[in-house]
């Protein structure tokens, strides 16, 4: 199915900014499902899943400001989750429809609980890509280590080995996955190297403050749509014990969990895909 590029005109304290996003399959398609990204990452992540839900589905994968192709925020205090819910409210609005499914890896998943939790959510089925209202401040620990040093590549080779390193938990991987996540990780610097496609300021979250768990539980137990939660079974972000008590409480979710993958299955291989499907498709 055809896969466009557009943006749409958000609003911050600071003034407005370009949220880009990419679009899969039917403009007048019966169901719409937006899916959200991680921290560092960006709507090129979802080309596979993207693919093949376009077949029966719209499929809208933004790149969360600062991210991707989308503009930097001139302030980067204001990088934060009201900022990225707002900004997907704009992004409902443009794609005018009453309801749609959620994917989200991570943020995109935090960001899915925030919008679920709303009274009146559009949000008709939630799948959460592992994480949940508890955070563990280990896996936090180990994104702070990375997330904002702006480090600058030779050549794509060498991005492809720096995700490979800093993104093992997507999982299994073939090279040519790999190589799709460089190119559309990287953007190319005056002097003709790489760096990567976000802004460094979105790290000023994780300096404000000590790094700390983080608990959403009031949030989780205000979703009343089918959720479905996908967990890598090495993952240091949602912890077995945290995705089982998700299963317990509030809109008591349905637990998928993938081996050979941590902090985020990566949502590329047929199992995983599959699995989001046939629950999308309920």
């Amino acid at each position: 199915m055809p896969m466009t590029q557009r943006t749409v005109a958000c609003l911050s304290p600071a003034g407005f900014h370009p949220m880009a996003y990419t679009q899969w399959g039917r403009e007048g398609a019966e169901r719409t499902v937006v899916c959200v990204h991680g921290l560092t990452r960006n709507g090129r992540d979802f080309d596979h899943l993207a693919l093949a839900l376009s077949g029966g589905c719209r499929v809208a994968c933004p790149d969360v400001v600062g991210r991707g192709r989308s503009g930097w925020l001139a302030e980067p205090a204001l990088y934060g989750y009201p900022q990225y819910v707002a900004d997907m409210a704009v992004l409902l609005a443009r794609l005018n429809v009453d309801t749609v499914d959620w994917v989200g890896t991570s943020m995109g998943g935090l960001i899915g609980m925030m919008v679920a939790a709303q009274p009146g959510s559009p949000i008709r089925r939630l799948v959460i890509n592992d994480v949940g209202p508890f955070v563990a401040q280990e896996g936090l620990q180990r994104i702070a280590d990375y997330v904002g040093k702006d480090p600058v590549f030779e050549d794509m080779a060498a991005v492809e080995a720096y995700l490979r390193f800093v993104l093992m938990g997507f999982g299994r991987l073939t090279d040519r996955q790999w190589r799709h996540m460089a190119e559309t990780s990287a953007r190319r610097l005056p002097d003709g190297r790489f760096g990567l496609a976000y802004d460094p300021g979105i790290a000023a979250v994780f300096k404000a403050q000590p790094i700390g768990p983080v608990d959403l539980w009031h949030l989780w137990d205000r979703i009343t749509c089918p959720v479905l939660v996908i967990r890598g079974a090495k993952s240091d972000i949602l912890t077995a014990e945290t995705a089982e008590e998700m299963t317990r409480r509030g809109p008591k979710a349905r637990l998928v969990t993938f081996a050979g993958a941590g902090h985020a299955p990566a949502l590329m291989d047929e199992e995983q895909i599959a699995a989001v499907r046939a629950f999308l498709e309920e």
